[in-house]
């Protein structure tokens, strides 16, 4: 009846409209009266889970990405891309993911790379004749792979649901395989489209022309350099790696690109601070909302009711996956990693899978819920700046759903996948 209380309080002040954090918060509160917790032990755990030093990391990363995001970031690494892709035919559709890779590596923000790219390529891929909705399509989908590829914000909001268990160093470096594989298969799928509807091919881009891109592009690529060459080596922390890297971008932008103006920094400083706000305060009661939880040995009782379904770790594993799929199209993300985690992880350790591996597969499951309806966050975004209905893109996006699913499935049923690189550089 306790536990039946929580979730019950929680569902029903997400129906009538309150924002996630409050509604957490909220819902322990009122869990911790049903069971007599007193509400001071409910606000050391909401400190505890904000008084944490690799928390940092969000802020820096997220200030990294809109520095670089609104710095003029977007149009180089698009042109960049081009070199490589450009030309085949179907270019600017392989330009639009390839643009997305790298800058999903900068930003770790679906959200921020369908913003940044989707303004620049779904116009100049409208303009070249192809589907609108297509274009946002490709967007969206594309931009998926961000939280995946560090600096992931996910990833360490991942690591901190587990209660620190798993680093986000071993987080970002178990991404870089699945995220480079989605970006491949979604090319692949583009090239195919491209060949059946007959959509253009580009010009190569001289030799010249191609070293200046290069040249102009490099300094924003260091960001990427920064933050992973720090951790590999061992020179800093994945936390440490987030406030260079946030200083180098505000060195390039401001002193390199010249693009963003000075005058403009208050606003986005501004801006930054409330996202910063707003994933804290979710943070905290969702770290109140995890220990009444515990308290009432929901974990436990999950574990127990999965177990019960099947001793099968690959039907579990399938059971979950459908699970999250289904959540990810009403809830976003950040607030679904930190009350999840901490009921599940249990679940699939039991099975022997490895938190690190779980943690890609809740990731790639999220992530197809940020562009899925009703609730797709990144959908509303590719929708807003292609200047198409949620229904139209959503019509586009049909066969991108398919390849996000088969993704889903390498990742959850081949391990090496995720496991492979973080075990070669010795960080888990």
């Amino acid at each position: 009846m306790d536990a039946f209380i929580l979730l019950f309080t929680l569902a029903i002040m997400l129906a009538i409209g309150v924002p996630v954090a409050y509604a957490v918060g909220i819902s322990a509160i009122i869990g911790a009266w049903y069971i007599d917790i007193p509400l001071e032990a409910l606000m050391i755990q909401l400190t505890s889970g904000v008084n944490k030093f690799s928390l940092l990391a969000i802020p820096f990363f997220i200030l990294a990405g809109a520095i670089m995001a609104e710095g003029g970031i977007a149009r180089r690494l698009v042109n960049f891309a081009y070199i490589f892709v450009g030309f085949i035919r179907g270019g600017l559709s392989l330009v639009n993911i390839v643009a997305s890779t790298f800058f999903g590596a900068i930003s770790g923000s679906s959200v921020a790379d369908t913003a940044s790219i989707g303004s620049v390529m779904i116009p100049e891929m409208d303009k070249k004749g192809y589907p609108r909705d297509f274009a946002a399509a490709v967007t969206a989908s594309g931009s998926v792979q961000a939280i995946l590829t560090p600096p992931s914000h996910n990833s360490v909001i991942y690591s901190l649901a587990t209660g620190g268990t798993v680093s986000i160093a071993a987080l970002f470096i178990a991404g870089v395989l699945p995220g480079l594989l989605m970006s491949l298969t979604l090319m692949a799928t583009c090239v195919a489209f491209a060949h059946k509807r007959g959509y253009p091919k580009g010009e190569r881009v001289p030799f010249r022309q191609a070293l200046k891109i290069f040249t102009d592009t490099l300094w924003g690529l260091m960001t990427v350099v920064i933050i992973m060459g720090g951790i590999l080596s061992g020179i800093f922390t994945a936390t440490e790696s987030a406030a260079i890297a946030c200083l180098w971008a505000f060195f390039v932008t401001m002193f390199i690109y010249k693009d963003y103006k000075w005058s403009e920094l208050p606003k986005l400083m501004y801006r930054t601070v409330k996202t910063v706000t707003i994933v804290m305060i979710l943070i905290g009661f969702a770290a109140a909302f995890g220990a009444i939880m515990t308290y009432m040995q929901l974990p436990a009782r999950i574990t127990e009711f999965f177990t019960s379904i099947s001793d099968n770790k690959y039907v579990i594993l399938m059971c979950i996956n459908i699970m999250l799929l289904l959540i990810g199209t009403l809830m976003d993300m950040a607030p679904l990693i930190l009350i999840l985690t901490p009921v599940l992880l249990p679940v699939v350790v039991a099975l022997g899978v490895d938190p690190v591996h779980f943690g890609m597969i809740m990731l790639v499951n999220l992530g197809i819920g940020l562009i899925t309806p009703p609730v797709g966050s990144v959908l509303f975004v590719a929708s807003a700046v292609s200047k198409q209905r949620i229904e139209q893109v959503v019509k586009g996006m049909l066969p991108f759903y398919g390849i996000l699913f088969l993704i889903l499935m390498l990742v959850t049923y081949v391990p090496a996948l995720s496991l492979f690189l973080p075990k070669l550089f010795g960080v888990m």
